[in-house]
């Protein structure tokens, strides 16, 4: 079975691509470059260039290739810049979504898992996120997203195109043979900076707030690694190919971390006593978001394999040293 991952140049994207293949898929990455890159993208997946917003280019490729489902990953994800430019994040986001379906609808392809996240969710109280929660996003980014879920929804009702969407929440770490990783400078993730600033390519490690009503002040999230991410995404497709009706999903682990816990256990790994200073908060970032993972557990019989802090920190750390 031919899969088309949409940017599988990415972070995210090159692993998913890899355990695809590991599980007996024939891959397709379609990339435009703007944050991947092709050097990520896995041996043996064939790589083709091109933006989702293409949709004759895309609909062209789905039915040339034989194509049976479609792993949607390309986005543009930064807060802030959502924040700053919502027109790119709706544009790239929302519309690459509407061009994915209807590229589907036309060429026949009725299987696609989605890239959502859990900041569709915005401010939360510090309990547990399940899927029946109040969704309420604080940035365009969350919107954009959203705004795709409910798309996806209903193109299963008028088109029969059916989805699985994973609410992903802070995915972190590097492959354990520590063969790819996040590649991009430019990242701003918590711990992709930390791992910097262990390997000396950052000064300090800045942390945004320090007096959230969390027990230390600092922001907590649930770090998933992202090759149990990318396993998720290929029990979604499993689903999806023995009949499953469309579904949302979170994707974390059931618990929190505080950016001060990150950067002790960055420390830790490394051996590095890199410096921290304080700032002001950042505007669209929450106090706490942590998923309850239940139904994703119970519907694909889900026991993480690489449910740490000090796994993620540490493979995060062993490929920074080495790019």
């Amino acid at each position: 079975m031919k899969v088309l991952v949409t940017g599988g140049a990415g972070y995210i994207g090159s692993h998913v691509c890899e355990v695809l293949m590991t599980s007996g898929f024939e891959v397709l990455a379609y990339d435009n470059l703007s944050t991947g890159f092709a050097a990520a993208v896995p041996v043996g997946a064939k790589f083709i260039q091109g933006d989702v917003r293409e949709i004759e280019k895309l609909i062209s490729l789905l039915k040339q290739e034989s194509i049976s489902a479609v792993v949607h990953l390309a986005a543009k994800l930064v807060l802030l810049e959502s924040i700053r430019d919502p027109l790119l994040y709706y544009g790239n986001n929302t519309i690459g979504v509407l061009s994915l379906v209807t590229a589907c609808k036309t060429a026949g392809v009725d299987k696609v898992v989605f890239s959502s996240s859990a900041s569709v969710y915005g401010e939360s109280d510090g309990s547990l996120l399940n899927e029946k929660s109040i969704v309420s996003p604080i940035t365009p980014y969350g919107s954009s997203k959203l705004i795709s879920e409910r798309f996806l929804r209903e193109a299963e009702a008028a088109y029969g195109v059916r989805s699985v969407s994973l609410r992903y929440f802070n995915a972190a770490g590097a492959s354990l043979d520590i063969s790819n990783g996040q590649r991009s400078s430019a990242a701003g993730h918590l711990i992709k900076v930390c791992a910097e600033a262990a390997s000396g390519k950052r000064s300090h490690v800045e942390i945004f707030g320090d007096n959230y009503s969390t027990p230390d002040g600092t922001g907590v999230r649930d770090f998933i690694h992202v090759q149990d991410l990318a396993f998720l995404h290929v029990q979604s497709l499993k689903y999806l190919i023995n009949g499953g009706a469309g579904e949302t999903l979170n994707c974390g682990y059931g618990r929190g971390h505080s950016v001060l816990e990150v950067i002790k256990t960055m420390k830790a790994v490394s051996g590095v006593d890199f410096p921290v200073r304080v700032s002001p908060r950042r505007e669209g970032d929450s106090a706490c978001l942590i998923a309850d993972s239940t139904k994703a557990r119970k519907l694909f019989n889900w026991n993480p394999e690489f449910d740490s802090l000090t796994t993620i920190c540490k493979t995060a750390y062993e490929w920074e040293k080495q790019i």
